[in-house]
């Protein structure tokens, strides 16, 4: 019971401190003048997976690779599974195609890159720093796209950054938010590793399990929030558009960094069972959002029963 009031308040502070991040970000770059496309592009892009970002780091110099891979090949599943298929069940997703292909051709990129650099193995450093260089060529290219050939994806990114409410404060406010954002994703992190390797000791199931479930689901609550307010606003771009990205910064950015500080080992699972599912998921999602331009209710359902199924695997088939 201790170990999950653990991982339960670790979960609580990262979701916290995301959202404060983002915000104190978001205000900052308002005093500074960064365009609502950057701000949307980048600070919200990078805020939501900085749960993600702080525990696959503070796995990676644990030497815990099994929760840095883990976490973020989960969160990526979680995203589009879990999370869309949740928003799709509250409402029908009408989505712009022409906004999204980019970001989910990308995704999938992404998530080929990865299996190819791992190799059935691991990611060393040398694949960090490619993972990263792959994402400051994505981000230069998309604002490159956006802002000067008025891409359809741009007031996408626009509309991310009005999710939040933005009004002008004060620097000392501004301040003490990203401060405190970052305390508290860093503590959430120690706190939730803390729980979650008890968790696997005592259940005799292995750290990449939990990783990939528990952990995974853990720190993609603030996509989750975002992407159902969206969808709650009718807002279906934003909301699909913010797991897209989301999957892409998981998979660059978070891996790219954690590698580069630490070599990182891939657990046997998820090399034979869990790289594959999130390929799939990927391609299954361009799928459903090009044959009809949006995710039905009944798309929604078999997201989501998809990731219930996926779950029961997870413990039942491939838990050693």
């Amino acid at each position: 019971m201790i170990d999950f009031l653990l991982l339960a308040l670790g979960v609580a502070l990262l979701t916290i401190g995301g959202e404060a991040l983002i915000r104190g970000s978001l205000a900052a770059a308002r005093r500074l003048g960064v365009s609502p496309l950057l701000s949307g592009l980048v600070i919200v892009g990078f805020g939501t997976s900085a749960p993600e970002l702080v525990v696959s780091v503070d796995a990676a110099l644990s030497e815990r690779p099994d929760i840095a891979v883990g976490n973020v090949v989960g969160s990526n599943i979680g995203n589009i599974l879990l999370i869309l298929g949740l928003c799709a069940l509250i409402t029908p997703l009408a989505v712009k195609p022409m906004a999204l292909r980019r970001d989910a051709a990308t995704g999938v990129g992404a998530s080929i890159l990865f299996i190819l650099l791992v190799g059935g193995s691991a990611l060393g450093r040398i694949d960090g720093v490619i993972l990263l260089v792959v994402l400051v060529a994505f981000l230069v290219w998309a604002y490159w796209s956006e802002r000067y050939h008025a891409a359809p994806s741009a007031e996408l990114h626009k509309a991310e950054a009005k999710e939040f409410d933005t009004k002008p404060r004060s620097v000392a406010w501004t301040a003490s938010m990203v401060i405190t954002g970052l305390l508290l994703l860093i503590g959430g992190s120690q706190v939730l590793l803390l729980g979650a390797v008890s968790i696997a000791e005592y259940f005799g199931v292995s750290e990449a399990v939990i990783g990939l479930t528990l952990v995974a689901v853990g720190t993609s609550l603030p996509e989750l929030s975002i992407s159902l307010i969206a969808a709650i606003r009718r807002h279906a771009d934003v909301a699909v558009g913010n797991v897209l990205g989301s999957n892409i910064f998981n998979l660059l950015g978070i891996l790219g960094v954690s590698a580069l500080l630490q070599p990182l080992p891939v657990h046997q699972r998820i090399l034979q069972f869990d790289q594959w599912v999130m390929l799939g998921t990927s391609l299954l999602l361009i799928i459903f959002l090009y044959t009809g331009s949006r995710l039905s209710r009944l798309e929604g359902g078999v997201l989501l029963a998809g990731y219930i199924v996926y779950l029961v695997l997870s413990f039942n088939v491939f838990g050693a």
